[in-house]
């Protein structure tokens, strides 16, 4: 033990006795019991806080021999007893540094004393520290030469112990370390988890750096202190054990980092020292000092002989732990060894800081772990940090340039965005050591879909192109500041569009934008020099922009708009942070309204500038969704209704879909009621619908005459266009006040024979059909105020219903698919509705759907979804391009969860989902739909198990009877028909859905009892017919008895036997092996098996072809399932048919069991006798078949 600072003296009265001639012969032993180990400081961190702040308050112990005190010396004489107040210095790790400073002083004042027992405790220290609860044994050692002792140096294990054992020198100890070998497995202190293995690796490490600081003055150069220390580390940073290695491996690095600074604070002094001898020797001989002079000179010698020796020293640690363990095959070693050699190359580069040292540093970047590489990277970082060191890095770089350029596509997230830096920060250092093609490279990750590592590139471009400042002309002196402002903004944006050109990475400028913002957030917010060089006109003097680079500009200004108001949150991206500061938020606020003062005014000039393109002005009329509602300047009527009316005449030129939805979306936004001004932004949206109402009005008229739709091209290119438009504002706007349906709903009814709308027209109609229904719906709590009004509701409903229904046998297939869409959507929102409904009030009328039309919607599910590339015709073109299929099966994916929709809402019965459950297991379709398959089951579930669980049956059921027919046709497979195989593996499929048996105990159950009626209703049993035609269906079945719970077996079972009771079954026949397998399985249930296993075990010796059944136990006149006399009377008909060749009848008998013979009789038959067991026991009946 250590005592105390306040007990040293006490502690240590006349114990120096007569030990100096025992030195050779003596040895010493170092118990650690369990309560005395590493493990424990598993304890709470307040008491370790208390022990910290409290250290002289410590448990008194009463130490009665000398072995209780942490190190027992044979050969001294025995120390008294005595009481004091100690901590060993594994327990003063817990204590916290100032208190580690202290002990270490009083360790280092009894080393002076007794250095061999000062060091048995620093021994015992890094043992415990490595969590072993073993025994140290030390002896003496007089010569490392001698080679009996270098033969001694083992690390074996004791099996019939049960102990490992360590030996190594530890130079003059011949250290023995013995410990139980089922300790290895236990987690030791520095990887355990929590925060007390990161407490424990901090304080682990200030320690060893302590004690070397606090020895840097005195015993760390006595050539003893040291040479054991060193010894003792690199011996068992070499051992096997991953406890000892890791431990004394860090440990050893960390005391190499604190000589290290023993050599820095030397060269120090030497330089301080020889600067005092340059004075000396710059004064006269009068003023000069000779005495002075030598012992300068003498200081001089002694610190650079104390240097020297330190340098020895890491050398040693160096070749013995550093070269044997950056290459262990524990990667935490790995780290740490990078970690420290990057601190000491840049710390002490005299000495490290060079080429033999630095290749460890570009091997190990090609390290397998990330971590290790992450500790090359960050090393690296500090290198290349310091201007003076980067002379010596020339040779490195030029060698390892690829390999840093190349982890930038590192698959770690932290080693890409770390080696990121370190390339941008070699790049302002050096200018030449990266090329245009490695810029080019690594320039491209600005689009990365990782914010850190796209941010980090974006200053890389930031700093490469976009920082530079252009030369000075002639005429820029004349220029006043924001003129020259205004230059220097539009070179950079020159060379911002330039960049994004060259990439040829079209849409994407909202992430170059995002990868910028950080760094250039100054240029993308200088708003009013971006729309002023939109606005300028090209001259002689200066050119301007290209249409092409106006384009991208705009799409610059909008995304930098919306970064403004919304963030750095973009789809695609991950890596930002989710939850924004007070401050960052002050920010937002701050820019929006920034952004709303200056471009309120200026868009409409932007919008006439450019209303003949259509992409720039759809890009442009999404600026005022991100104007701030609140904001004063927005309460300027004139300025919002310039806006609306340059909006309005652009909606006049163009109804491109993209420049309609922006609009829609721009009106909604701004006739919000928190928005200001929100009254004259509705009052334009009124007015422009109102304006394509009446003009859709008169257009309908001329054209629509009876059943016939008669118009020119000219007039149907007007009704298209005005469609679009209501159709894009009917899906953001309420515009049930002019009531739409009924002006278009006479469209769906004119016959395509008689002059019939065109396709375009027809799905037009049919989507704002579809708005108008679900605003109507959604407004019901409101609008429905009778029950007249309900009543016409629902009539609507019908009849959209109706109309739709007719349009899924269009000839178009987008007239089919958006007719589809729209009666699932509007069928859904009508069920919700119906749930939400408030009885107090009117509210939407019961309607269901006529059975032709959920016929239709399953037809066209079954045609139009599940289907393959070479079966549709609609996907011919896809496999030319892939973005193409992408669309369609996105589209296909849209039209599978609306029908699904319509199932878990309750619209369509439960079992209309077996259609949709049969291509679960299909790989093709599992890849495409099974999320969408897998959550209507989950979702289905939990409306009703039972009939979810009666669907899945249902399910294979029918697959089963399609291959069946498929079977007895005997023709040519179709491709909709699924193989039994396949089947089966579904079934199992399902099975596995089913977790919890007791939570679906009572599906499973029906499942069975479903299935099994499902085999043999309606079957008479014939010569022809011997067997039920669907026998096979039991194997299927077999899937689900795993589920069984074992009290359900013998119900199952009794069910099974009840609806085979009338029948004749030969067991010798293959055609019943069905049957023999499905009861095997359930028999298999309550012995852990399954069927296959219990068929084909050790039941069946001399039988392959025949499935056996498990024991029969016949106890007394019970029956194994209850059953009333008549059932028994059937049981004994049974029996008599079921072999003839035996006449013997047992009564009460399972109807699956054979009569029972005499062991005599059936000695003399050449029949295979099974046996139920290994030994018979009294209730086990040997059976014969």
């Amino acid at each position: 033990m250590i005592p105390e600072p306040t007990a040293t003296a006490a502690s240590r009265p006349s114990e120096q006795n007569e030990n100096s001639q025992d030195e050779a012969n003596s040895s010493g032993a170092v118990n650690h019991s369990e309560d005395e180990s590493g493990n424990e400081n598993r304890q709470k961190s307040v008491r370790r806080r208390k022990r910290a702040h409290k250290g002289s308050e410590n448990v008194k112990q009463k130490r009665a021999k000398a072995g209780r005190s942490g190190v027992r010396r044979a050969g001294g004489s025995p120390r008294k007893k005595r009481h004091v107040e100690a901590v060993t210095l594994f327990e003063v790790i817990t204590m916290g540094r100032s208190a580690m400073q202290v002990v270490i002083d009083d360790w280092i004042e009894a080393y002076v004393r007794d250095r061999d027992s000062s060091l048995l405790d620093l021994i015992s220290f890094f043992i415990q520290c490595s969590g072993c609860k073993g025994v140290v044994t030390a002896e003496m050692c007089q010569s490392k030469e001698d080679r009996d002792v270098m033969s001694k140096m083992v690390e074996e294990m004791d099996e019939v112990a049960g102990l490992q054992y360590k030996k190594f020198l530890a130079f003059p100890w011949i250290l023995t370390v013995t410990w139980p070998m089922d300790t290895d497995s236990v987690e030791y202190p520095l990887i355990q988890s929590g925060p007390y293995g990161r407490w424990f690796h901090s304080e682990f490490c200030d320690f060893v750096s302590v004690l070397v600081a606090q020895c840097q003055h005195s015993v760390i150069f006595d050539s003893y202190l040291m040479n054991t220390l060193i010894s003792l580390l690199t011996e068992l940073s070499n051992s096997y054990i991953r406890a000892f290695r890791h431990t004394c491996s860090l440990a050893a690095v960390k005391l190499l980092s604190s000589l290290v600074g023993v050599a820095l604070s030397l060269s120090v002094s030497i330089e301080n020292s020889q600067k005092l001898c340059e004075v000396q020797k710059s004064k006269t001989m009068r003023q000069r000092s000779t005495l002075q002079l030598e012992r300068i000179q003498k200081t001089i010698t002694e610190l650079q002989e104390k240097r020297a020796e330190i340098e020895s020293m890491m050398d040693i640690v160096f070749k013995g732990v550093f070269l044997k363990r950056y290459r262990d095959v524990l990667p935490e070693i790995r780290s740490i060894c990078m970690e420290e050699l990057g601190l000491w190359m840049k710390r002490y580069s005299s000495a490290f800081l060079n080429d033999s040292y630095l290749k460890y540093m570009g091997w190990m970047m090609h390290d397998k772990i990330p971590d290790v590489r992450l500790k090359c990277v960050l090393g690296l970082q500090g290198l290349y940090g310091d201007p003076l060191l980067l002379p010596k890095m020339d040779l490195f770089t030029s060698r390892f340039k690829d390999r840093m350029i190349s982890m930038t596509l590192d698959k770690d997230n932290e080693v890409a965005v770390q080696t990121m830096k370190l390339l941008v920060l070699i790049s302002r250092t050096s200018d030449d050591v990266l090329s245009p093609e490695d810029y080019k490279q690594l320039l491209q990750f600005v689009y990365s879909s990782q914010r850190p590592l796209a941010a980090t590139a974006g200053e890389l471009l930031y700093s490469r192109l976009l920082n530079t400042v252009a030369p000075a002309s002639d005429t820029q002196d004349e220029m006043n500041e924001e003129e020259a402002h205004k230059q220097q903004t539009f070179i950079k944006l020159k060379a911002l569009l330039q960049f994004y050109q060259e990439s040829e990475l079209h849409k994407h400028v909202v992430y170059l934008v995002d990868s910028l913002w950080d760094c250039g957030g100054a240029l993308l917010k200088d708003w009013p020099t971006l729309t002023s060089v939109l606005l300028q006109d090209p001259s002689s003097q200066s050119p301007g922009l290209t249409q092409a680079e106006q384009a991208v500009l705009v799409e610059v200004l909008v995304a930098s708009v919306r970064q403004a108001s919304e963030g750095p949150a973009l789809a695609g991206r991950s890596g930002a942070k989710k939850v924004m500061s007070a401050r960052e938020k002050k920010i937002l606020v701050d820019d929006s309204a920034k952004l709303t003062e200056h471009l309120l005014t200026v868009l409409p000039k932007l919008l006439t500038k450019f209303s003949s393109s259509c992409d720039i002005v759809s890009s442009l009329m999404k600026i005022p969704q991100h104007f701030l509602p609140e904001c004063p300047e927005a309460e300027n009527t004139q300025a919002v209704s310039s806006l609306m009316a340059e909006i309005g005449a652009v909606l006049e030129l163009h109804s491109d879909p993209a420049v309609l939805e922006a609009a829609a979306r721009t009106y909604l936004s701004l006739c919000g009621e928190e928005t200001a001004g929100c009254s004259t932004a509705r009052a334009a949206r009124d007015s422009l619908v109102q304006r394509w109402v009446d003009h859709l009005t008169a257009l309908l008229g001329d054209s629509l005459k009876g059943d016939s739709l008669s118009s020119d091209e000219e007039k149907t290119g007007e009704i298209l266009a005005t469609l679009k438009k209501l159709r894009a504002f009917h899906n953001c706007h309420d515009l049930s006040g002019w009531n739409l349906f009924t002006l278009l709903s006479p469209l769906l009814s004119v016959e395509s024979s008689k002059g019939g709308a065109l396709p375009e027209v027809l799905s037009e109609v049919l989507q704002c059909l579809c708005y108008s229904m679900l605003w109507s719906l959604n407004t019901s709590s409101e609008t429905l105020t009778s029950r007249e009004k309900a009543v016409s509701q629902r009539l609507q409903l019908r009849l959209f219903c109706e109309r739709g229904h007719s349009c899924l046998s269009h000839s178009d297939h987008d007239v089919r698919q958006q007719a589809f869409l729209g009666i699932c959507d509007v069928l859904t929102a009508h069920s919700y509705q119906l749930h939400v409904w408030d009885p107090t009030s009117f509210g939407p009328l019961l309607y269901t759907p006529s059975p032709k039309l959920q016929r239709a919607l399953l037809n066209f599910v079954c045609v139009h979804i599940f289907v393959g590339p070479d079966c549709d015709s609609q996907c011919s073109v896809s496999e030319n391009s892939e973005v193409e299929r992408l669309e369609d099966l996105h589209k296909r994916r849209n039209l599978l969860a609306a029908y699904c929709k319509l199932i878990v809402h309750g619209v369509l019965e439960m079992s209309m989902a077996a259609e949709v459950f049969m291509y679960y297991r299909k790989v093709k379709y599992y890849n495409d739909f099974g999320d969408i398959i897998k959550e209507t089951m989950y979702r289905t579930r939990q409306t009703d198990k039972i009939e979810s669980a009666r669907t899945l049956v249902l399910c294979l059921q029918q697959l089963f009877v399609r291959l069946k027919r498929e079977q007895e046709s005997g023709g040519r497979a179709h491709p909709g028909v699924q193989t039994f195989t396949s089947i089966k593996e579904l079934a199992r499929r399902f099975a596995l859905t089913f977790g919890d048996p007791f939570k679906f105990r009572e599906c499973v159950v029906m499942i069975h009892r479903n299935s099994i009626e499902f085999v043999f209703q309606e079957f008479s049993q014939t010569p022809d017919t011997p067997t039920p035609p669907y026998l096979s269906y039991l194997t299927i079945l077999s899937e689900f008895s795993s589920k069984l719970l074992k009290p359900d077996k013998k119900t199952v079972l009794s069910y099974l036997q009840k609806h085979t009771a009338e029948h004749i079954i030969n067991l010798r026949e293959e055609c019943w092996q069905p049957l023999i397998y499905y009861r095997a399985s359930l028999l298999a249930v309550a012995e852990g098996e399954d069927a296959v296993s219990y068929v084909s075990s050790d039941r069946k010796p001399h039988m392959p072809n025949r499935s056996p059944f498990s024991k029969q136990k016949l106890e007394g006149s019970k029956s194994p399932c209850p059953s009333n006399p008549a059932d028994s009377k059937d049981s004994k008909v049974h029996r008599s048919s079921f072999s003839p060749s035996h006449q013997d009848k047992t009564p009460d008998m399972d109807p699956f069991s054979v009569p029972v013979e005499p062991p005599a009789k059936r000695l003399n038959i050449g029949e295979s006798v099974l046996s139920t067991g290994s030994e018979a026991d009294e209730d086990t009946v040997e059976i014969e078949l």
